[in-house]
């Protein structure tokens, strides 16, 4: 594993031991300088949607280039991931991966790069560490379907008794009767030629 991944120096407030946060002193601050490091890190808890997700704890595998510029550190890379969730339809487990490719610019935390302190879409360095992990998670949340399916025919659940209709293509129940006309017939009596039970009854003369 690169030194980039796990970095000794100190900062304000990023733990230096977490596994996505890098350290980029090897780097310099002269621009064009680059790193090249591969790893794997564990994922984050709920990296993903409630219905598709990378389990908690799981490898992701990055690759990323580290370019220092001007105004800061510049990071490429590509994550790669398994993932599981559910189908929206059917409810049925699904298991996939994901491979996103990313680009963030980590400003110097310098007081002439602060500008505005409020603007919550620039990220920062915090001495000579970055924290790849807002810029993992918005890369794989963009990615991933809001709708997964185990199949793009899935038929769903049955509405009536929740069987899985792809199981069993068949499946069907007789219509329901409305409850209107159910009280209408209670009325009305029973047909001609049944008795009160239900049975043929003779033939009128």
């Amino acid at each position: 594993m690169s030194s980039l991944s796990r970095p000794s120096t100190t900062s304000k407030g990023l733990d230096p031991r977490a596994p996505l946060v890098l350290d980029t002193r090897e780097l310099g601050r002269r621009p064009g300088s680059q790193r090249r490091t591969s790893f794997d890190a564990e994922a984050p808890a709920g990296l993903g949607i409630e219905v598709l997700r990378v389990p908690d704890g799981a490898p992701v595998h990055l690759d990323l280039r580290l370019e220092a510029v001007m105004e800061g550190v510049l990071v490429t890379g590509e994550a790669q991931a398994e993932l599981e969730g559910e189908c929206v339809r059917c409810l049925e487990p699904i298991e996939d991966s994901i491979a996103v490719d990313f680009q963030e610019l980590f400003v110097y935390d310098d007081p002439e790069n602060r500008g505005d302190e409020d603007d919550e879409d620039v990220s920062r360095l915090e001495g000579d560490l970055l924290d790849l992990e807002p810029v993992l998670r918005d890369a794989v949340v963009l990615a991933l379907p809001f709708q997964p399916l185990c199949g793009e025919d899935c038929p769903g659940l049955c509405p009536d008794c929740g069987a899985r209709l792809a199981d069993d293509p068949d499946h069907a129940h007789d219509a329901p009767i409305d409850p209107r006309w159910a009280q209408l017939q209670e009325l009305a009596g029973p047909a001609p030629h049944e008795d009160p039970a239900g049975q043929p009854g003779p033939d009128k003369e």
